[in-house]
């Protein structure tokens, strides 16, 4: 038989899913298992027993070998992609010293010493001391090593939950180049780990040796153990192929290796990406992340908790939609584009700035979240349009800065992510951005990039090109409405665009006043 499938494993934030496609992109079997994203043991805090997500691993896995026409003989290899940034401490036999520190975990560590020397000065003089100050504070390995000094002491390894996962399957502290997203003391542009004199072990201080060997996309992480192959049925000896964190898959996934098409993804931290080889700060001493195409590059203008608003919005408003959906037998979704359809487009000037957290340099850590223009004629139906809204005007703004800072402009919209489901959501984006805005053919647009290193890695493609070519295909496409569009550039160039300059100077005195958010 052949060995012409491939095997990927996407642990996300709300699911673990295995997932099996063929060369052609086409997904052919897929199992999923929830799990809870995490769980607060203080204000704040987001944590997850790591054996949560090794075992849904494991069961997403057998559940996919039950499935009818699954064989997993024709299986090649295994791809694995994560969500990013949340990071296990780990003792000499790979055991957690301690629950895992999920992504969306808020705890900080102020008071960190500041930079000294020649770094201290330079990053005074470029205006970026407090920016430095936040990631030190935010970094959660200087918070275990001062809170918990004992089980930093027993730490043996520090991995992300990439390297923690993999680890599991072959026994190996490596993890993939394309994973490194955090605050730890990786170097973006040589990705690899940083140099001796280089800033940030002052800013996270640590011995290297706590950190795993580094493998680029496409490359041998090593093979399924026995050990692991009884836990998960994945065949003993599977070359487990170094892929990249979810987002960087999702790119690919979605065929934006060309930089002129850029990836949205509308997920619980809204996003813009492009892909380039060339090393480029869209904003300067703010790395681009590594891509999940080797010795590239992920530019990426982030919203943090970017769609977590539109499930607010949803939770706190949207029952009636919820009950109408199980009573009419229809996805929830649809009722909610029909809240959207209901309003103009513009929301008739109610306008949002989607800067719900504090951000390192745009917006700066003390934005807020901001909805003005408010009139007797706006209903719940304008808010919600105005949150789609927002989003996509911050994430334009992203994707001017880009070209701005590439010279090579976007002239295709691919969409992945939860939003990418909504028809509303798809065609808000296309006005706004003025851009022809497709979907993939495929939701798993992270699975699937995980999958395409796969078959590079392996050459059963010889190259990303063919990869794309033969893996990537457009789903449902939008094309801008001209008179929606004419109102959008209205809008954004002389309204939103001017937003963050003139509600910074209130933001300053908000947070003032109030203490939050803190200064480090």
């Amino acid at each position: 038989m052949n060995k012409d499938q491939l095997l990927a494993i996407d642990n996300g934030t709300q699911s673990v899913r295995a997932l099996i496609f063929d060369l052609k992109g086409t997904l052919i079997a897929k199992s999923r298992v929830a799990i809870e994203p995490y769980y607060s043991t203080e204000p704040g805090y987001a944590e997850q027993d790591p054996e949560v997500y090794w075992n849904a691993v494991c069961l997403a896995c057998q559940q996919l070998w039950s499935m009818p026409g699954v064989d997993k003989n024709a299986v090649a290899g295994v791809g694995l992609t994560t969500q990013r940034s949340t990071l296990i401490n780990v003792d000499k036999a790979g055991v957690p010293l301690r629950p895992a520190i999920h992504w969306l975990d808020q705890r900080r560590t102020p008071g960190q010493k500041p930079l000294d020397g020649l770094w201290g000065t330079l990053f005074k003089l470029a205006g970026m001391s407090e920016t430095v100050a936040y990631m030190q504070s935010e970094a959660e390995a200087n918070w275990v090593r001062v809170n918990q000094p004992e089980i930093w002491k027993a730490t043996h390894k520090f991995l992300l939950l990439s390297g923690y996962i993999t680890h599991k399957l072959v026994n190996r502290y490596v993890d993939s180049v394309g994973c490194q997203v955090g605050y730890i003391p990786f170097d973006y542009k040589k990705m690899t780990w940083c140099g001796k004199s280089d800033w940030k072990w002052q800013a996270v201080p640590m011995d290297i040796a706590l950190l795993p060997d580094l493998v680029l996309p496409t490359g041998l992480l090593g093979e399924i153990t026995p050990e692991a192959a009884a836990a998960t049925g994945i065949p003993v000896g599977l070359p487990l192929i170094a892929a990249a964190a979810d987002k960087a898959c999702e790119v690919v996934g979605a065929g934006c290796v060309d930089p002129r098409i850029a990836c949205l993804s509308y997920g619980t931290t809204a996003t813009i990406n492009i892909t380039l080889e060339k090393y480029t700060e869209v904003i300067p001493l703010i790395p681009p992340y590594p891509s999940a195409v080797p010795n590239s590059y992920s530019l990426e203008t982030q919203i943090y908790r970017g769609y977590w608003m539109v499930s607010w919005f949803k939770r706190e408003f949207g029952m009636n939609e919820e009950r109408l959906a199980v009573e009419r037998g229809v996805e929830t979704e649809e009722l909610f584009d029909d809240l959207v359809n209901s309003v103009p487009a513009g929301s008739r000037g109610l306008m949002l700035q989607p800067y719900w957290s504090p951000g390192l340099k745009v917006p700066g850590p003390e934005a807020k979240g901001a909805i003005i223009g408010f009139g007797d004629v706006h209903t719940r139906a304008y808010m919600y349009r105005s949150i789609l809204e927002g989003l996509a005007y911050a994430l334009r703004e992203g994707m001017e800065r880009t070209a701005k800072r590439t010279h090579i402009p976007v002239t295709q919209i691919r969409v992945a992510g939860g939003g990418s489901q909504s028809e509303a959501a798809m065609q808000l984006t296309a006005d706004i951005f003025g851009l022809p805005t497709c979907r993939p053919h495929v939701y798993e647009a992270s699975g699937l990039g995980a999958a395409m290193d796969v078959a590079v890695g392996l050459k059963l493609h010889p190259n990303f090109e063919v990869a794309v070519k033969e893996m990537t295909h457009q789903g449902k496409a939008f094309e801008p409405i001209a008179a929606n569009h004419l109102m959008y550039n209205e809008l954004y160039n002389r309204v939103y665009c001017k937003m963050y300059e003139r509600l910074q100077p209130l933001y300053d005195e908000i947070r003032d006043i109030t203490g939050y958010p803190p200064r480090d």
